[in-house]
């Protein structure tokens, strides 16, 4: 997942401005700042994941 977001590439659906769907696809991070904060978030995120399943 880490690997996937950093090169960038990935595809979702999201709204627009209108609340439209449109399909978004996210890009290469080039700057170690956005690497890192990438990194954290995902940390923080697999931590409440570990968290929610523990209370479930």
């Amino acid at each position: 997942m880490q690997e996937n977001a950093i090169r960038g590439g990935l595809t979702a659906w999201g709204r627009d401005a209108q609340n439209r769907a449109r399909r978004v696809t996210s890009r290469e991070v080039t700057g170690i700042g956005g690497d890192v904060r990438r990194n954290r978030a995902l940390w923080t995120l697999t931590e409440r994941m570990a968290e929610l399943k523990r209370a479930g």
